[in-house]
This record gives structure tokens, C-alpha cells and sequence, in this order.
């Protein structure tokens, strides 16, 4: 089939934009790669302390003949979806023997657990996190002492760190290698219910416990298809991963074939052989219109708008909201998955996942098919799945139809014409809304705004029974340079209940909710954000505020609205506690949220 021409446009119009600063970074990453394999170049002082701890692996390094593999790792047990990544570091040594290859720790990285953080002062230094996995990363690569590296992680602000990473050191083939979603415990709607009974005081605490601890309930990735499981989605659809890599489960023979399998290909792709893949040249123009095709076909996280350009700016390439929205427009609604549905990642999977999307999505003409990848080049072979065939990991033919079109439908016949995003613009500024799971009749709300300056205040005025009628509640000064821009997801249970009793509800933010947050209209991202003076600083109690998805509108009808003073707020607080202190002057450099929010670009 051939390309969609508004997948063209876009991709063209990225294309012009970039090009400056696309062709002084494949500039640099030639002269890098110009310079042959960088272990080359170590003193014998310098190979010999890099060598020194490897065991029965130090005589191939000194030999300097084989591919040694870098592993960076965001490791730890705070989170379920990396905890399986503890064993990884031993299995990838032993496959890279296999492989004729040598592999080494190059260091970790901080990987934060968004759930753990989530209300909480912690949950400010999220975003800003993912920078530092950037720079972590650098440091760790510094060595300059790999042909091709291995990256491991999942989570929300892990993957993209990672990304901003392997494509600064572009000239070094880069395969990211996943965990996999945990097995399917209590359902997401269930568990949703209970958040909401406890919001309005139905519930215990115990019985909350109880519903949190049998939903995240053992080793892997959260089974919603929040942040992290985008994340994943993206690295395949964009051609990180090998195919149908993310939403294996951990503990499986399967899991640790594909393991293994990207170890094998990791070493067939340096610059050492006769199939280099440099990390910067998979991630072109076409790469990344391709993941904005994926986030709009499975209705993904919002937190992706932030990060797709902060990851595609590592990479000489420019992504502006317009870009989203256009993709969104010629893009349909294929996947419900909560809490877009009530569907995990593990049911999506079963019906045929990635491999039946992609495969899609190249049929109607949505995705580049021209692309390189690290399994090879052409999209074409992420319509495959991977199956153990005697004990023997082989990809064949993913399904033709979907399994349960519930979950999963065909191009022709989507949930959604258009995709889960749209790009909003007015008299307050620029944000985006994920209407995905918004229900079409509050896909326009007006009323009258409620400002606040913290999401804790939100929660006193509910529990105070302050609202009560048809209410925006406007949360200002959580933007990145204010406080971080956290995740404002707490908020959900407590908007929902207004929205279940019949209530028009809908949240105005210069922050973010979480990739798990649905069904409540939120505007969100909206910049420049009030610490900035942005127009959502003059929002006062009481203006009449229109969100309206359907004609991409964000506006306070007020009278002189434009001519009001800013309010300013008191922000030293953000400035202590739980290590803030290490970040408050590096939030007065970030970037809006339009441009990635980002404190390196």
C-alpha cells in the first residue's frame, strides 16, 4: 500500500524543519564512526583497567578482535517491571560468548517508580529524572570502550532517558532489551472502583491495600497500558527492539530466548562487520513519525508528547504539537486497552498485539515501511511474531485477523476514526487532551473555573464538599521550571466521582496526568506554563472556561481576559525535601512542555 499522503506531509514537513541540525548530527556521528572501533584507540593502561575484573573474558577483550557489548541498566527492585533485569547482566555474558562476543556492565542508571512517588514531593524530581538517565547514560558510555550497546529498561521516564542517550552516542548500534509485562492480576476496572470508594470514604484502607497489592502483584511491567507499555510499543514500532520483544512475560523460555536473541544481533550489527546499524541512523524523521503513528493507533500515554521530542532533539530532529495532531488525524483508533477499555497489555497481546497492529497500519498505507531496524531493514517484519518451535526461537506470520475485536480491530473497521490525542490552542496557551477514554459527551465542557496552586488543595475542597456544581478545575504552577511538572494522576479518583454524579468536570493543567489516567477531560501540558507568566496565571474563580476536544479549542471567556495581570505564587517550598534541593536551579532552565520540557535542549 502505498504512503498515506498525510503521513508524508508530516514526515516532509519534519524532514524541512530538521534538516540543519539533522545534517550536523550525522555529521558528527560520521566523523565518530570515521574514527573505527573506539577500543582501538586505549593505551594498554587504559584496556587494561576496562579488562581487569572479566575473568575468562579478559583474554578475547586484549585480543581486540571481537565485539564487546556495553550494558546500560536501570536495575533495581523498586520497580516490578526492571526487577527481572537483576539476572540479565550474567545471561547476556554467556550469549555473547556464544555469539563470539564479550559484554560488560557500563554502567547503571536511577529509574524512579512513578506509583511509588505518585501525590507524593518525590514525584517532582519524575520528569526531571529522565535527563539525568540521559546524562547517567553518557557517563557510562564514555568509556568509549563498546561496538554496540545494550539497553535495559521499561519504565515511564527509563525508556526515553535511554533513547536521548543511544542517540548522542548515534555512531553505536543500540538494542533495547525489555522485561515484559507482569501475568494479569485483579482487573484495572475493578481495582478503579475501589480507588473511587475510597475517595468518596466507601472504602477502607485495608480494602484498598488489599486491591493495589492483588493488582501489582509480581515481577514485570503494570499491566495497563500507561507510560512504561507505550514506551515499549514505541521502542518495537520505531525499531529498537527486536519484533514482538515488549510484551513477553518475565520468567518465560521465550523471554529469555529473545534475551538472548538480541544479544546475537546486538554483536551481527557493529561496526566491526558487514551490517552496521548505527543507533543514529535508525532513528530518523521516518522512525519517529512512526512511533507518533503507534501512540495515535493504540491511544498511549500523554507523557509521550513530552518525550518523543526531547528524544527526537538528541537526534537533530524537531517535533512540534502540530505534528501530533496531524498524525492523530489520519491515524484510527485500533487498540482498547485500559484505560482506554477493559483490557490489559497481556489480553492486547493475546489478540494479537504488536505484530497484528503493525501489520495494519502497513496495509492501510499509516506506517514507512523503508525504514532500518536492528532486526534488519523494513517495517515489514514487525508484523511477525516470535514463537518457540522445539525448543528453538523462530518469527513467523502474525495473526491475520484480530482475536478479539474488542480489543484489537482492523484498519477498516476502528473504534475511532481519528486517533487518541488532540492538540489544543486558545486564548490560554497550547496543550493536548487524550480522548481515547473521554466519553464523546464531554468532549466539550464549559464552566466556570476553580484555581488552585497544588493538587492537595484539590483534594481538601472535594473533601470540604465544595463542589457542587458543573466545575474546570484549574491546577497552575506544575509546570517543569515551577516544580517539576509531576504527574498529577492522584487527582483522578476524586475528579472522577464529580463526573459519576453527573457533574461536567474537566482539569485545566500546565502539568501532566499519567498515562493511566482517562476518562476525566483534562487539558494538560498547557504552556507556556504560569511560572513563565503564561496566560493560565491570569485564570480567576469564577471565568467561564471552554474545553472543546472536538474543535481543539482551550479558552476563558472573560472580558479583558488577555489584558489582566499574571499571579505569581510562592514556589520555595518545591525547593526542599526528598533531594529537590540537587534540582531547584535546574528547573529554571527547562523547556516548555511543547519542546520536551527537557533541561538539556
Amino acid at each position: 500500500m502505498p504512503l498515506d499522503a498525510r503521513i508524508r506531509d508530516v514526515t516532509d514537513r519534519i524532514i524541512e524543519r530538521s534538516r540543519p541540525a539533522r545534517e550536523a548530527y550525522l555529521a558528527r556521528l560520521d566523523r565518530a564512526a570515521a574514527q573505527g572501533p573506539a577500543r582501538a584507540h586505549l593505551s594498554c593502561s587504559n584496556a587494561a583497567h576496562a579488562y581487569a575484573a572479566m575473568g575468562e573474558d579478559k583474554a578475547a577483550l586484549a585480543a581486540d578482535r571481537q565485539p564487546n557489548l556495553g550494558i546500560v541498566t536501570a536495575y533495581n527492585d523498586m520497580l516490578s517491571a526492571h526487577q527481572p533485569f537483576e539476572t540479565y547482566p550474567a545471561l547476556i555474558r554467556e550469549a555473547a560468548r556464544v555469539a563470539g562476543a564479550t559484554a560488560q556492565v557500563a554502567g547503571g542508571v536511577p529509574a524512579m517508580c512513578d506509583g511509588v512517588t505518585q501525590g507524593r514531593a518525590g514525584m517532582e524530581l519524575s520528569l526531571m529524572s529522565r535527563d539525568t538517565i540521559a546524562l547517567a547514560s553518557a557517563v557510562a558510555m564514555s568509556h568509549d570502550c563498546f561496538d554496540a550497546a545494550l539497553w535495559l529498561g521499561v519504565c515511564d521516564k527509563i525508556v526515553p532517558g535511554l533513547v536521548m542517550a543511544a542517540a548522542t552516542f548515534g555512531h553505536v548500534p543500540a538494542v533495547f532489551v525489555p522485561a515484559g509485562p507482569m501475568t494479569s492480576g485483579l482487573p484495572n476496572d475493578e481495582k478503579a472502583k475501589v480507588r473511587v470508594a475510597f475517595a468518596e470514604g466507601k472504602a477502607s484502607r485495608a480494602d484498598l491495600m488489599a486491591s493495589e497489592m492483588a493488582s501489582y502483584h509480581g515481577p514485570g511491567t503494570c499491566t495497563f497500558y500507561g507510560t512504561a507499555n507505550t514506551n515499549q510499543m514505541l521502542m518495537e514500532i520505531m525499531g529498537l527492539m527486536l519484533p514482538g520483544a515488549a510484551f513477553v512475560n518475565p520468567g518465560t523460555g521465550l523471554r529469555e530466548a529473545l534475551t538472548r536473541a538480541a544479544v546475537s544481533r546486538a554483536a551481527a550489527i557493529t561496526h566491526l562487520g558487514n551490517d552496521w546499524r548505527p543507533a543514529g541512523r535508525i532513528l530518523d524523521e521516518r522512525a519517529f513519525v512512526n512511533g507518533m503513528v503507534g501512540l495515535m493507533a493504540t491511544g498511549g500515554s500523554t507523557n509521550l508528547i513530552l518525550h518523543l521530542p526531547a528524544m527526537a532533539k538528541a537526534a537533530g530532529i524537531t517535533l512540534t504539537l502540530e505534528d501530533f495532531d496531524a498524525v492523530a488525524r489520519a491515524v484510527p483508533l485500533l487498540a482498547k486497552v485500559y484505560p482506554n477499555g477493559l483490557a490489559d497489555v497481556n489480553h492486547f497481546h493475546a489478540a494479537g498485539g504488536l505484530a497484528y497492529l503493525v501489520g495494519q497500519l502497513l496495509d492501510a498505507g499509516l506506517l514507512h515501511e523503508d525504514v532500518e531496524t536492528v532486526a534488519g531493514t523494513g517495517l515489514a517484519r514487525y508484523a511477525q511474531e516470535p514463537k518457540l518451535i522445539d525448543g528453538a526461537l523462530s518469527w513467523v506470520e502474525g495473526a491475520g485477523e484480530s482475536l478479539n475485536d474488542r480489543i484489537l480491530r482492523p484498519a477498516r473497521d476502528p473504534f475511532a476514526p481519528t486517533g487518541g490525542l488532540k492538540q489544543l490552542n486558545g486564548n490560554l496557551g497550547q496543550g493536548v487532551i487524550k480522548v481515547s477514554a473521554v466519553k464523546p459527551e464531554n468532549h466539550v465542557i464549559e464552566a466556570p473555573a476553580r484555581v488552585f496552586h497544588d493538587q492537595e488543595a484539590v483534594k481538601a475542597a472535594f473533601k470540604a464538599g465544595e463542589f457542587t456544581g458543573d466545575v474546570v478545575v484549574v491546577v497552575r504552577f506544575q509546570g517543569p521550571r515551577a516544580n517539576g511538572m509531576p504527574e498529577l494522576h492522584s487527582l483522578t479518583p476524586v475528579l472522577s466521582v464529580l463526573l459519576d454524579r453527573g457533574q461536567k468536570v474537566a482539569l485545566v493543567t500546565d502539568g501532566r496526568m499519567s498515562g493511566a489516567s482517562g476518562k476525566v477531560p483534562a487539558a494538560i501540558h498547557v504552556a507556556p506554563e504560569a511560572a513563565a507568566g503564561g496566560p493560565i496565571a491570569r485564570v480567576r474563580d469564577g471565568d467561564l472556561v471552554r474545553l472543546d476536544a472536538v474543535s481543539g479549542r482551550l479558552e476563558v471567556l472573560a472580558e479583558g481576559f488577555a489584558e489582566r495581570p499574571v499571579v505569581t505564587a510562592d514556589l520555595s517550598a518545591n525547593d526542599v525535601g526528598v533531594g529537590r534541593e540537587l534540582f531547584a536551579r535546574l528547573r529554571l532552565g527547562a523547556s516548555d512542555a511543547t519542546e520536551g520540557a527537557s533541561i538539556l535542549f
